[in-house]
């Protein structure tokens, strides 16, 4: 007789049926913790690759300084393959460079073991396990991936903490100068350090310029110590280590002041006014050939990104005051050629030339506006001159259309020589307070025929002079024809000595200021 084996069967395939649902379940819970949310897994999690809460970790060769606790439990490397990141030469290596940087400032009072810490974006988590080494043991990082129990999940300019949770802040390898938001990352960062806290930063910031700038965005803050110091590895050989303290509550984001101070007057900071000695010389000299002359000095000028480190401003910013086409100067000069130190910028183009403002509607990268800059809001006479005598102009392929200008306020007997629109004038000093702050990177070129001498005046007289960090200006005075050997243009009646006094006076005031052609 033949033994009776349906049942067993059946239940021996339900059981291997039950087994291969569990390891599913396991392996679609460890995918989506690891790989959806970002997250590290846990015990609980039903992983078994991630560093426990509970690890014992010793690391071999290491040294006597690199031995956290981080519970009772010894874990080899052999029941843990995730320790290979813990163990390896480079995470050793930066254990133990930042827990010689934050011995250092133990010992010098602006870190203690009752701080609680927190080390923003840290991929890896080297500074928070640096910092438990060495006693502080209330520490965590952050990064947009969780690697637990070092680091959970948050950004530099999303800093997932109330106001005022931490005694001291760290953002190391100069992360600062990559951040797309530094603006935002600055914020957060006092947002959530206590009043008396302290902020250490690792930054590159080679120059006055740069530095200054940094400083500019902890404005709640006092700078308590600068060193410099070498880098962690050949990437940064050379960084600043920043130490700032935090005066008191901040307000909130947002409540910033565009334009400087209410009283309109402003002070061109001392590094700002170091650049004028690195820059190009003026020409002192009326030359006879201007259309030469001043073309060929453009190939002299020194700008401003070539001389220093721009990093660190809220937003980049280029503004082109009498922009004619797009051609002009935005497409053939300002994105070809200026260097902007792989920055994005935001462009406004300024023209009152109805001509013109068509193209710049597909142009979706600038913003156009469509009026004359000038002094005051106002209704203004617009004078297009009916054969163009502009140098230069042959490059551009609006060479056919002359220069627009306000109509100027002649002496008798001035004749138009053109068309004469109606158009609306609108106040550019203000209008430049409203728009950029003292922390964006503000360029600037104009070319107003001949309005620059009512416009500069009132850029100084409001203050907005101090938003500008480097202007091209084109200075229109009675210059030698080109046409007519020994006649000057009666088109304007300011001298080249007139041009040269206002190129003198912006430098004298520490405006880094260039002329154009």
């Amino acid at each position: 007789m033949q033994p009776a084996i349906g049942k067993p069967s059946f239940f021996r395939n339900i059981l291997v049926r039950l087994l291969l649902f569990g390891v599913f379940i396991i392996v679609v819970r460890f995918a989506y913790i690891v790989t959806i949310t970002g997250e590290s897994c846990n015990r609980g999690d039903f992983c078994f690759f991630s560093l426990p809460e509970n690890l014992n970790l010793v690391i071999a060769n290491a040294g006597p300084s690199v031995s956290a606790i981080f519970g009772s439990d010894a874990v080899s490397r052999s029941n843990n393959p995730r320790l290979d990141l813990y163990t390896s030469k480079d995470w050793i290596k930066a254990v133990n460079y930042y827990s010689s940087v934050f011995q250092d400032l133990i010992s010098q009072g602006y870190l203690s073991p009752n701080s609680k810490s927190l080390c923003v974006e840290t991929p890896s988590g080297q500074e928070v396990f640096a910092l438990k080494e060495i006693g502080v043991k209330n520490s965590i990082g952050i990064f947009k991936k969780a690697s637990k129990p070092l680091v959970i999940s948050g950004e530099g300019h999303r800093i997932p903490f109330a106001n005022n949770t931490f005694d001291f802040i760290f953002s190391g390898g100069a992360r600062l100068d990559k951040s797309a938001w530094p603006s935002e990352f600055a914020f957060e960062i006092t947002r959530t350090l206590k009043p008396e806290g302290f902020l250490v930063a690792h930054v590159k910031a080679k120059d006055k310029y740069s530095f200054n700038s940094f400083l500019d965005f902890f404005d709640s803050c006092e700078l308590v110590k600068m060193r410099h110091i070498d880098g962690f590895d050949s990437s940064l050989p050379y960084i600043r280590e920043i130490v700032m303290k935090k005066k008191g509550e901040i307000p909130e984001h947002g409540d910033n002041n565009p334009g400087g101070d209410s009283d309109n007057e402003c002070t061109v900071p001392e590094h700002k006014r170091d650049l004028i000695r690195n820059a190009e010389p003026l020409i002192t000299e009326e030359p006879l050939k201007p259309w030469i002359t001043l073309k060929r000095n453009i190939q002299n000028i020194k700008y401003l990104p070539s001389m220093v480190d721009i990093s660190f401003r809220s937003r980049y910013v280029y503004v082109d005051v009498g922009a004619r086409s797009y051609g002009s100067s935005i497409g053939s000069w300002f994105r070809k050629q200026y260097p902007k130190q792989n920055r994005t910028f935001g462009i406004y183009a300024i023209e009152a030339d109805r001509t013109f403002h068509e193209e710049y509607a597909l142009k979706k990268k600038v913003t156009l506006l469509p009026y004359a800059a000038w002094i005051r809001n106002e209704t203004l006479s617009f004078e297009v001159n009916s054969d163009p005598t502009h140098p230069g102009l042959e490059d551009v392929k609006d060479k056919g259309r002359g220069m627009g200008r306000i109509q100027p306020k002649m002496s008798t007997g001035y004749v138009v020589d053109g068309e004469v629109d109606e158009i609306q004038g609108f106040d550019f000093a203000e209008w430049l307070k409203n728009t950029v702050t003292e922390k964006d990177f503000v360029v600037m070129k104009m070319d107003v025929e001949g309005t620059e001498f009512d416009l500069i005046p009132r850029l100084f007289e409001t203050g907005a002079i101090c938003l500008i960090d480097e202007i091209f200006l084109e200075c229109h005075y009675n210059r030698w024809q080109r046409c007519c050997p020994g006649q000057r243009s009666t088109k304007y009646e300011k001298t080249y000595g007139q041009c040269l006094d206002l190129f003198t006076s912006l430098r004298e005031s520490g405006v880094l200021v260039h002329q154009w052609w």
